[in-house]
């Protein structure tokens, strides 16, 4: 094939910078010249020219294209297949892959029409960083995605997941379809702000993280989402929901028992079924389980700690001398290992504690044994200093056994104030019931 080297050099010069190879052909006797020598396909060893150039790209073709991608390469080194196509326009294109030692590159078969109509360039360009690129910038954008639907902190879906996946429901609800069942699980972590206060905020944080992981392993195959600093809601279908009155008996026996033993998170747990007949929207459904919730919240609350020791022992019953003996033994260890400070160690069941002598002499209080401590015990603590002293309490009785230290200020005999740290504990029996509380002070 005879070829101008000045129009030659003109093209190859201007298509080089597109182009990972180039060839010229001839449709009428299919005759071929390279107008830029391949970089990709460089080993495959194709001639710089040849006498059909049709059968040659079509035997090279199994040598490089990626099989998944042969039949529809093989469509491009056809000539019959290529003068159908370029009869539509005078130019195709087909994108593919070829491999060369080991490695996919995505390219882009070109053909084009030349003005004169008896000629055709074939090319191949390479197209591996463009496409690799896009993918990143997709993977990027579905990650991005992801996070917008997603809860930082426990790792669930957040509130934006929740409200996309309640307005679908609320869409099929509204249909009047009456083809689908689902229930909502509603859950309260208990006394998340007193735990911040308290202990601080990582603690909170774990306590969220771990109401979470029971949350979901209960309802292993429902989405749950965490919609507020501590209210997490599951919805509920297929074998959850056919199974729900089961999971959530065993989530809320869970959340009891770490609430008697001082183990783990405490939740309300509240539970509505979808009502094709009653329920006009998602909402009404989210409302019911948010009422059953609370109600779960309230019956919590009047089990804990010393409520439910006073409804089942009265305020007034005088200790047995068994108890005060039993009383006695355990000062003398917990004095034993305590290793300084004030100690103090109350029966709860009768109300009844007894108090270290430093501190009945320091304090000015009446007796080492007193009924009712606790309430002359407040006399002595500074106003200022009551509510981070509740607070702490409440977090003993109702919240976890091994409370870090909290501080306070306590009024001395000689009307001096004094900053105490103090740690609480509290003491259960074999049914899981508080039986002791005590506390070690320490002078600040």
């Amino acid at each position: 094939m005879k070829v101008d080297l000045t129009v030659f050099s003109h093209i190859a010069t201007s298509l080089a910078k597109h182009f990972d190879c180039l060839y010229y052909v001839d449709i009428e006797t299919n005759d071929y010249i390279e107008f830029i020598q391949p970089k990709v396909l460089a080993s495959v060893n194709i001639p710089k020219e040849g006498k059909d150039f049709f059968v040659t790209a079509t035997k090279n073709a199994y040598n490089y294209v990626h099989p998944d991608d042969l039949e529809e390469m093989l469509k491009i080194h056809d000539k019959a297949n290529v003068l159908k196509n370029l009869a539509k326009g005078k130019s195709y294109s087909v994108s593919g892959r070829v491999v060369r030692d080991g490695k996919m590159i995505y390219t882009r078969f070109v053909v084009v029409m030349c003005e004169d109509e008896k000629h055709i360039l074939c090319g191949m360009e390479n197209i591996d960083d463009e496409v690799r690129e896009k993918e990143a910038q997709a993977k990027n954008l579905l990650s991005a995605e992801r996070m917008a639907r997603r809860d930082e902190l426990t790792g669930i879906k957040n509130k934006n997941a929740f409200t996309e996946h309640s307005q679908v429901l609320d869409g099929k609800i509204r249909s009047g379809s009456h083809d689908f069942n689902f229930a909502v699980l509603m859950c309260d972590l208990n006394d998340l702000k007193m735990l911040n206060d308290t202990r601080g905020h990582a603690f909170g944080d774990e306590a969220l993280q771990r109401a979470s992981g029971m949350i979901c392993d209960v309802f292993k195959h429902s989405p749950v989402f965490r919609i507020g600093g501590d209210e997490f809601v599951a919805i509920l279908t297929d074998y959850d929901y056919d199974r729900r009155e089961q999971f959530v008996k065993e989530l809320r026996e869970k959340s009891e028992k770490n609430g008697r033993f001082k183990s783990g998170p405490v939740l309300a747990v509240g539970l509505a079924v979808y009502d094709p007949y009653k329920d006009n929207s998602f909402s009404d459904v989210f409302e019911r389980a948010d009422r059953d919730m609370y109600e779960n919240k309230n019956l919590i609350k009047s089990r804990k700690g010393m409520e439910k020791i006073k409804s089942q022992y009265g305020d007034d019953v005088e200790i047995p001398e068994e108890r005060k003996r039993m009383l006695d033994s355990l000062f003398g260890a917990l004095l034993t290992v305590a290793g300084g400070g004030y100690i103090y160690l109350c029966d709860l069941r009768y109300d009844y504690s007894r108090w270290a002598l430093s501190i009945i002499d320091d304090f000015g209080l009446k007796s080492e044994y007193m009924y009712h401590a606790d309430k002359i015990w407040r006399d002595n603590i500074h106003p200022d200093d009551l509510e981070v002293y509740k607070k702490a309490i409440d977090l003993v009785f109702n919240g976890d056994a091994a409370v870090v230290p909290f501080v306070y200020r306590a009024r001395k005999a000689d009307g001096s104030y004094v900053a105490l740290s103090t740690r609480g504990f509290i003491m259960a029996g074999s049914d899981g019931i508080p039986d002791y509380s005590g506390g070690i002070m320490i002078p600040q």
